[in-house]
């Protein structure tokens, strides 16, 4: 922003704010009076110096000023808003932000501006629409500490407010990587000797940060040294018993980052023998509310991807009965005697239902063992499905985690799924979430609707069909494939009265629109959703009737396309599929480029595309079936005899094979 402008901004704050007025009406009827309140006149009149003193011509008379200003708004939160009012904040940015002011002008202006931050959300928000910032940030280039110290703390106060979008400042990796490059690492890691606890701990949440989902800050990390040892060894020291919690906990975060980065191994002594076990600590009830929620999901982060590692923790100090503690709080004869604790652990205790769910998403990623333990957990199956109905969305996104972690499980999906009825409160969550909520959530679905599932029949009933294909037509691809995979799961071996409800609920056009998305995983699953839907004889017949010009004509622009191998094996097993109906092979011996396209792909350079070609042929000339000698002698005509007798030779043992079994289809 200009000088002129910021000048133009501060004029019109100091003319057009200066009276408050307030409606008033008397009860006889509704005529409505509009005066100048007289308390707000006296705190005007009495601030509006403050402001004038900004406008001085002499930078003395301008300084001495804003040092008065920030004497009067010293804990005085109607003095802030006043000023505010009055149009102070584009001024103290204008002159934060001029070449021509002094230094501890600047300083002074920064100051001020923290001050007022520090007062109601209000403020805040007012900061943010004169657009702070970006002035804030521009100090830090300053080479003065005084003036880089006020605006470090005048941005602190802005973004410890809730009403501050975190997003004003860089997105985390181009942060990070902003102070890797300027030397963060070599200049932060001699703080963490200091003999001041606070800085140590400040180094150490620093290095946190720095090394989160970022393996090139962690892989420098690793080979850190300060005063000849290493860094990660500084952390392990460091999360001792005998260290505060506050450190030991970051110090846990630190090494699980760097761990999550790749830059230390999962066996590693100091992550299964010190990380690990330093973080189950902090689940237990001694700990603060704070602590066993922090400790919990970095727990639950650390042991994500690796199956070692969420045994080892399953089995550690019995953290799964542990976590159960965690939804019992507070309980009736807690040991808080601290009356203000206890409120605000009452209003923060659905963090530590969050953080119990993530980890036990989390533990029971992989292991079926470790599934069963954690829904033989006292009430478990009710707890997560109450879960699902909470008015947090961070609880209810963490309790639906959790639930499509446990329905991996065929057992479970057979058993405590079907005993609890959770399709019912899954399919209401899938009524009406956001969409972070709704691709966990239909992702689960896709586990419900698998053929050995008891719910896929009642999730059937209840109208899913048309709500998996509004998911297909989803800007957020991930709903798009999950909704795309659940029909194919429900067309697996379904009914054709369920495949022709997909049909008809998808439409054709949609089906072309999936076939031709960018998304790979959307196409491959729709192409799924397709060799499903054709299966069966009397399906496949009766569906190619139906649409198959529309099909024929998908899988000759994928065929045809620049698709990967995977996509285009997935498109000749459609046509192996078609190729098995009675009626329906005519609509392949009827199109002669779609012969040629096989003829092609038997050929082809992949033996997976020559193996699916070879199913395509197989079906057509199975002589044991009607019209077999017919669709033998046009093969024959286009080439097709000599393509098996080279592939008879091939030096793949089962492309070998099937060339043999189809040229005896020729000789029976």
């Amino acid at each position: 922003m200009t000088c002129p402008n910021f000048y133009n901004v501060a004029s019109l704050c100091r003319h057009d704010f200066r009276l408050q007025v307030q409606r008033t009406s008397n009860q006889g009827g509704y005529l409505i009076s509009w005066r100048m309140t007289e308390p707000v006149m006296e705190v005007t009149a009495s601030s509006r110096h403050y402001v004038d003193r900004l406008f001085d011509p002499d930078p003395q008379k301008v300084l001495q000023g804003v040092i008065d200003m920030k004497n009067a708004v010293i804990g005085n939160n109607k003095q802030k808003a006043n000023l505010i009012v009055l149009g102070a904040v584009p001024r103290l940015l204008y002159l934060l932000q001029q070449e021509t002011s002094s230094t501890e002008l600047k300083t002074e202006c920064a100051v001020v501006l923290g001050s007022l931050a520090m007062g109601t959300e209000n403020n805040v928000k007012s900061l943010l629409d004169c657009h702070i910032i970006p002035a804030l940030l521009q100090g830090l280039l300053s080479q003065d500490l005084k003036f880089i110290e006020a605006c470090l703390r005048c941005l602190r106060t802005i973004f410890t407010s809730p009403v501050t979008p975190e997003e004003l400042l860089y997105t985390a990796p181009d942060h990070q990587t902003i102070l890797f490059n300027h030397g963060a690492v070599q200049n932060i890691a001699h703080l963490l000797t200091s003999v001041s606890y606070k800085v140590r701990m400040q180094a150490l949440k620093c290095f946190s940060v720095l090394a989160f989902e970022n393996p090139q800050v962690s892989m420098t990390l690793v080979n850190v040294l300060v005063d000849g040892e290493l860094l990660p060894q500084i952390f392990v020291k460091m999360l001792q018993r005998d260290k505060p919690i506050e450190m030991q906990l970051t110090s846990a975060k630190c090494l699980t980052y760097m761990c999550r980065a790749g830059a230390i191994r999962t066996d590693d002594n100091c992550i299964v023998l010190k990380t690990l076990p330093c973080l189950v600590r902090m689940c237990s009830k001694e700990r603060l509310l704070e602590e066993r929620v922090e400790g919990a999901e970095t727990l639950a982060y650390l042991i994500e991807p690796d199956v070692e590692l969420q045994r080892i923790a399953s089995i550690t100090d019995h953290l799964i009965a542990m976590l159960a503690d965690y939804f019992k709080y507070p309980s009736s004869v807690s040991a808080i005697t601290d009356i203000k604790r206890l409120d605000h652990d009452l209003k923060h205790a659905h963090e530590l239902r969050q953080a119990a769910f993530k980890l036990y998403a989390s533990l029971g990623a992989n292991d079926e063992d470790i599934r069963k333990k954690i829904i033989d957990t006292e009430n478990m199956m009710d707890r997560i499905v109450n879960g699902l109905s909470e008015s947090s969305i961070k609880v209810r996104l963490a309790a639906v985690r959790c639930l499509h972690s446990l329905s991996r499980s065929v057992q479970q999906l057979r058993t405590s799924f079907q005993d609890h009825a959770v399709w019912k409160p899954l399919m209401k969550v899938l009524q009406n979430a956001p969409d972070e909520i709704l691709v966990v959530a239909s992702s689960m679905l896709c586990n419900l609707l698998l053929e050995f599932s008891p719910s896929k029949e009642p999730i059937l009933e209840s109208g899913a069909i048309e709500l998996l294909c509004g998911l297909t037509q989803s800007e957020n691809p991930a709903l798009r494939v999950n909704g795309i995979w659940a029909l194919m799961n429900m067309a697996f071996q379904a009914e054709q009265k369920i495949k022709a409800d997909i049909l008809r609920s998808l439409s054709t056009e949609q089906l072309f629109q999936l076939l031709s998305d960018s998304d790979l995983n959307v196409l491959m699953k729709t192409l799924g959703l397709l060799r499903n839907l054709l299966s069966t004889r009397p399906h496949i017949d009766k569906i190619m009737s139906t649409h198959g010009k529309q099909i024929m004509q998908a899988v000759t622009l994928i065929l045809e396309g620049e698709h990967n191998i995977e996509v285009k094996e997935q498109t000749l097993c459609i046509l192996a599929n078609i190729a098995d109906g009675t009626t329906a092979k005519e609509l392949i011996m009827t199109n002669d480029d779609i012969l040629q396209k096989i003829k092609y792909y038997m050929g082809h350079s992949h033996v997976k595309l020559q193996l699916a070609a070879m199913f395509c042929i197989s079906n057509l000339i199975w002589n044991e079936e009607e019209g077999s000698q017919e669709r033998q002698d046009k093969l024959r005509d286009i080439g097709i005899v000599d393509i098996l007798h080279k592939l008879s030779q091939s030096p793949d043992t089962n492309l070998c094979d099937k060339a043999k079994t189809a040229l005896q289809q020729y000789l029976a």
